[in-house]
């Protein structure tokens, strides 16, 4: 098979930048001419094998020094953006897509930034429409939340640039108490368990003046770790979380510190479940969020919170939703890594089990659900609490769910469970849901007539025309 051709036309670039030079002393050191490696560097002539060699040779470096370390990223990441429907009809091959991420890098990024920001502003549309259908349409109401929701959403929750920070950190941060010694070291702070009286019902303080970090000697081991870390995420990740939100299409100051607070957190999370570490024991134990809580000694919804996360182009895992709601039906959290249709609807089904595990406390429930339009999902529901830890502390049960396309069934530990049983046919909201014989159904659907019921009592909250 013939050698494919080698363009290193922005590498080659920056590297007789890095140099000083100018082309015309570039071309003087390698002895060719000056339009020759103007040439090269506009990708109008490859590099040849011979060229490489007396780059090397020239300048001491090493052949791998001219290759790009995020190329293959940068590749893995127009993969998964060229998959997007939008892009269906225009058949690019993979060798192409490489090769623009190789000799084009700055026109890759500028297509991932406006794709990246195609998904947002569609996102944060959603959103508003969502939080206030009564506005009119000229006047979008300000929603915070809706808009980080959205950031989040477009970047399937997943910030590989924070996974690396936190990953180099990873074993040498393994224990609180090492969390303890880096803060001291490097922030002269002091981190110490203290109790409710100094706290006032706060899980963290930083105090300032005296120098000391206290985190609420109420909460568990998990906890305690997450706390500690994210306070080392607020010191240490400052620069690069404000880089991520300079990025965004973020219009108020409440969105973007509602993002900042996300990413932190993403942070902390990434660096008690390192990305590649999580990635691989997911997989190797089938997404068992208890048997993933055990490893890597993290509570239920830190674990389920971060298989949200592993969609690192190139690297990802199954894609999963992630809601979190309290017996009222409050959604209190909302991750969307998989574009399902949950995200901007919520979960207001009481047949869902994200509702119905209130009756189990403590229990994981798997369940196979169908949505109006055929499409299935697994579901895995589990309660959490918040709060407590002393008598008479107020606490707050919640339920915490994961879904996932059924078509990913075979990877989990819940899949044989579920693989012969029946989905449990619900609905995205009882308005947008037109199943006719619901007896869950708390409204009628859109766009349906409902019935008289002169002659007969159907059992079901709402009889509707031609049934």
């Amino acid at each position: 098979m013939a050698a494919r051709t080698l363009y290193l036309g922005p590498r080659l670039k920056k590297l007789r930048r890095e140099l000083g030079l100018t082309q015309a002393n570039m071309a003087n050191d390698l002895d060719i001419s000056s339009s020759y490696i103007a040439l090269m560097e506009r990708n109008q002539r490859p590099v040849t094998a011979e060229m490489l060699l007396k780059l090397a040779t020239t300048y001491r470096i090493n052949v791998a020094d001219l290759a790009d370390e995020d190329a293959d990223e940068t590749a893995a990441r127009l993969q998964s953006a060229l998959r997007d429907p939008l892009f269906a009809d225009i058949a690019i091959e993979p060798l192409d897509i490489e090769d623009i991420a190789t000799s084009y890098p700055g026109m890759a990024e500028a297509l991932l930034r406006l794709h990246t920001a195609f998904g947002e502003e569609q996102l944060a549309l959603a959103e508003r429409r969502d939080a206030a259908p009564t506005e009119s349409a000229g006047a979008a109401p300000s929603d915070p939340v809706g808009e980080a929701r959205a950031f989040l959403a477009a970047r399937r929750n997943c910030f590989p640039e924070l996974d690396d920070s936190a990953a180099a950190l990873s074993k040498k941060l393994d224990s609180f108490a090492a969390m303890k010694d880096h803060l001291a070291e490097n922030h002269q702070l002091d981190l110490r368990l203290t109790d409710d009286g100094l706290l006032r019902g706060a899980l963290r303080w930083h105090d300032y003046h005296r120098r000391r970090i206290h985190v609420s000697e109420r909460i568990d081991q998990a906890g305690r770790r997450f706390q500690a870390a994210l306070q080392i995420a607020i010191l240490e990740q400052k620069q690069p979380i404000a880089r991520i939100v300079s990025e965004s299409r973020l219009t108020s100051e409440d969105g973007k510190r509602l993002v900042r607070r996300a990413l932190q957190s993403y942070w902390a999370a990434a660096l008690l479940m390192p990305y590649r570490a999580f990635a691989k024991a997911a997989e190797d134990l089938r997404y068992d969020v208890e048997a993933l809580c055990s490893r890597f000694a993290v509570s239920f919804e830190q674990a389920a919170h971060r298989l949200t996360t592993l969609q690192r182009p190139g690297e990802e895992g199954v894609p999963f939703f992630f809601l979190r709601v309290d017996r009222a039906g409050n959604v209190s959290k909302r991750l969307d890594g998989a574009g399902f249709p949950f995200a901007r609807h919520g979960g207001g089904c009481p047949l869902w089990n994200v509702h119905t595990v209130f009756d189990q406390p403590n229990v994981v429930d798997a369940q196979l659900i169908e949505l109006p339009d055929g499409e299935r999902y697994v579901s895995i529901a589990r309660t959490v609490r918040g709060g407590g830890g002393a008598f008479g502390v107020p606490r707050v049960v919640r339920s915490v769910a994961i879904a996932c396309s059924a078509s990913h069934m075979a990877n989990l530990a819940y899949g044989e469970a579920l693989a012969d049983s029946e989905p449990t046919p619900i609905g995205v909201a009882c308005r947008l849901c037109h199943r006719p014989r619901c007896i869950a159904r708390s409204a009628p659907p859109m766009g349906r007539e409902i019935g008289p019921m002169r002659f007969r009592e159907s059992g079901v909250p709402f009889d509707f025309s031609m049934e």
